[in-house]
């Protein structure tokens, strides 16, 4: 692989970011979505999946969002005030403690504001590791997803009992704007989950992000840590900073100065952005973390 293009950790997926790109004189990152056969097969023969509880000792976070694992993780409890995480069938309610402290203060943060319940997807697996399915990202434990559709506290019980089935989507159809879903509750819920200094960055659909680069006024410093990504237009992908205790964390490249709204932002609207990617050669993966290694096979 050339020193200019690269597989990085994303919001639940495998793409090739080519670091060197530059649009506009400002430009300096430029996002091509890919999903590869050789990451499914990956995916289908990964053995994270088969591990039903974390592991013994100190939490620790190992590795990258996207080649990782966690040791010592703690379960996010199925309910909690201003919460409710859902198909746990998947088991993939686990995380680093500091992740699963910041869902409930999140979730605390929103019963305040109104009463109204978020609904929490994935986080990691008891060890973290490689997903069988939908997520390349959320192996080290600082990973979730909360999705945008709230629910009436009064309902939540209903909730948790039934079938969730699709959620809806913050975007229309046709890519032009927000949906009828979108509305105070969902940009007051985002912007509580941007200003936690806990968190490093949140992937969003580009055209939530467009919105919200055309409607915030006065401080508008939140709107960096929040990224356009592909998909996302039902949940957005909260993910943590490595925390200072885990030196065998690995952080996603820093973020760009700025709010995120110029060049960068235009890019995904241009039509490089929309062309399918460019088939490419199958890549071996990274190699995992020996202290992964260890986790996986160990007690």
């Amino acid at each position: 692989m050339s020193s200019s293009t690269r597989i990085v950790p994303s919001g639940g997926d495998v793409v090739a970011v080519r670091a060197g790109m530059q649009i506009g004189r400002a430009r300096r990152i430029g996002f091509i979505l890919v999903v590869t056969a050789l990451v499914a097969g990956v995916a289908e023969a990964s053995p994270w999946a088969g591990i039903t509880t974390p592991s013994a000792g100190p939490p620790a976070v190992i590795g990258a969002a996207a080649n990782g694992c966690v040791a010592g993780a703690v379960a996010l409890p199925e309910a909690g005030v201003g919460y409710l995480s859902i198909r746990r069938e998947r088991n993939r309610y686990h995380g680093y403690p500091r992740l699963v402290e910041f869902v409930e203060d999140l979730g605390e943060r929103l019963a305040r504001h109104q009463d109204l319940v978020m609904l929490v997807g994935d986080l990691a697996q008891p060890r973290g590791g490689l997903m069988d399915s939908l997520h390349v990202s959320h192996q080290n434990g600082l990973d979730v997803d909360i999705w945008f559709r709230l629910v009436p506290t009064m309902q939540s019980v209903a909730w948790r009992a039934g079938d969730i089935g699709a959620l809806p989507s913050m975007v229309q159809p046709d890519g032009s704007g927000l949906s009828v879903h979108w509305g105070p509750p969902q940009r007051f819920l985002l912007q509580a989950a941007a200003t936690d200094p806990r968190v490093d960055r949140i992937f969003v659909n580009p055209v939530i992000k467009r919105a919200l680069c055309e409607s915030e006024t006065g401080d508008r410093e939140w709107l960096r840590r929040v990224r356009p990504w592909r998909g996302h237009d039902a949940h957005f992908h909260v993910r943590l900073a490595c925390p200072p205790s885990s030196p065998e964390c690995i952080a996603t490249p820093p973020l760009p100065v700025g709010d995120g709204c110029g060049a960068e932002l235009a890019w995904w609207f241009s039509d490089e952005a929309r062309r399918p990617p460019a088939p490419g050669g199958a890549r071996q993966p990274d190699p995992m973390p020996a202290a992964c290694q260890a986790l996986l096979y160990g007690p």
